[in-house]
């Protein structure tokens, strides 16, 4: 018999890239509500980097999936502001 599975982690990297890191400050700064408990999150220069943290794929999936809508409303933002 093989063993049973008692806990898997599961790890995921989504790397956003912007113009300007102004973008990358706006961004970083309006996903920090989303950032607790399983996402990690830093601006480097024009990049946000995103580190997402779970027991399983399908909270994995679900984060990415908050994650990435909430950034395409940031996207929106920084669009309609002209940053």
């Amino acid at each position: 018999m093989s063993p049973e599975i008692k806990y898997m982690k599961v790890k995921a990297k989504i790397i956003f890239e912007y113009h300007t890191g102004k973008q990358a400050k706006v961004a970083f700064k309006s996903l920090q509500p989303d950032n607790r408990g399983f996402l990690d999150s830093y601006q480097d220069n024009n990049y946000l980097i995103c580190n997402l943290n779970g027991e399983s794929l399908r909270t994995i999936l679900s984060t990415a999936d908050d994650l990435l809508f909430s950034e395409m409303m940031v996207e929106r933002i920084l669009k309609l502001q002209d940053y």
